[in-house]
């Protein structure tokens, strides 16, 4: 669960469409706000649900061709991110500089 996992997957669906990154966000964003979830708090299998039911659309709209092959490889970039994977606080950086 964490943010780095949205982070990710943004990423990954600017990587696959030709989004720049405030779009791909705000379009990920919208696509998880319409299935009721936050990113802070995302896991995969919720994120797999919403790359397979909800981002087609979203995609659609916003005129991506092909949403559905779009999205079929944005599963396959989800199996390499790491549910746990977290951009490091402040505190987590001294606490390992500081030993």
């Amino acid at each position: 669960m964490s943010a780095g996992l949205f982070d990710g997957i943004c990423a990954a669906v600017e990587g696959r469409t030709s989004f720049d990154r405030l779009e791909a966000r705000g379009t990920m964003r919208l696509a998880l706000k319409a299935a009721g979830l936050e990113p802070a708090s995302l896991t995969k299998d919720q994120l797999r649900v919403v790359l397979e039911r909800v981002l087609p659309d979203e995609l659609t709209s916003r005129g991506v061709e092909d949403a559905a092959s779009v999205c079929a490889a944005l599963l396959e970039d989800l199996a390499g991110l790491a549910e746990g994977q977290h951009a490091e606080s402040p505190e987590d950086v001294f606490q390992r500089l500081g030993g």
